[in-house]
């Protein structure tokens, strides 16, 4: 797979750390150098804005799609390549993956996660085999890991789908493995009580 665009879920906040902010312009300038475009939700403000700033002082590319509703909240990026406004946040998800090769979550709040976990299930049930990572600053994900494994033991989780994601904790590793194809095994995930895969 040629990975040309990377879709990046993040916070709308910046967080309380100055190192999400740092690791948003990490990800950005190393997704300019390497000529990926940015997809994201379009926002000017919290660790979306910063990606999207570090990517285009870069000199990259970036496209925002944001739902019609936050448009009267004075939210988008004014300077992005590319604007695209929907009717819903169903619509900027589905727009987001349709645009993107790659995709890589932030730290942020709950959207951040409903948006990972939506494109997670899409690669378990066989939608796409695009790779998807998580930079772990600061080790922010490493509670969310645990849960992952939590569900592997209670049998909610296939062992070999434990862990669907790459987790690096900078932005460089983390692109050189996404680029190196996709991180979700094939298997199968409708399985009987108690099979294994």
């Amino acid at each position: 797979m040629n990975v040309r665009s990377v879709c990046v879920f993040c916070g709308s906040r910046s967080g309380v750390r100055p190192e999400y902010r740092e690791a948003a312009t990490k990800l950005g300038s190393a997704l300019a150098r390497r000529g990926l475009t940015l997809v994201y939700g379009g926002a000017s403000v919290g660790l979306m804005g910063t990606v999207a700033d570090a990517v285009l002082a870069g000199g990259g590319k970036a496209v925002g799609v944001l739902p019609h509703f936050m448009d009267a909240k004075e939210l988008a990026h004014p300077r992005l390549t590319e604007l695209h406004r929907v009717d819903s946040m169903h619509s900027r998800k589905a727009l987001m993956a349709e645009r993107a090769d790659a995709f890589i979550a932030l730290p942020g709040g709950f959207g951040t996660l409903d948006e990972l976990f939506e494109i997670v299930t899409w690669a378990q049930l066989g939608l796409h085999r695009k790779p998807m990572g998580l930079l772990d600053v600061d080790g922010f994900f490493q509670p969310l890991l645990a849960l992952v494994r939590r569900m592997v033991e209670a049998g909610f989780v296939p062992e070999t789908q434990a862990l669907p994601f790459a987790v690096e904790p900078s932005a460089d590793a983390l692109l050189d493995r996404l680029l190196a194809g996709p991180t979700m095994p094939v298997t199968a995930k409708w399985l009987k009580d108690g099979q294994q895969t």
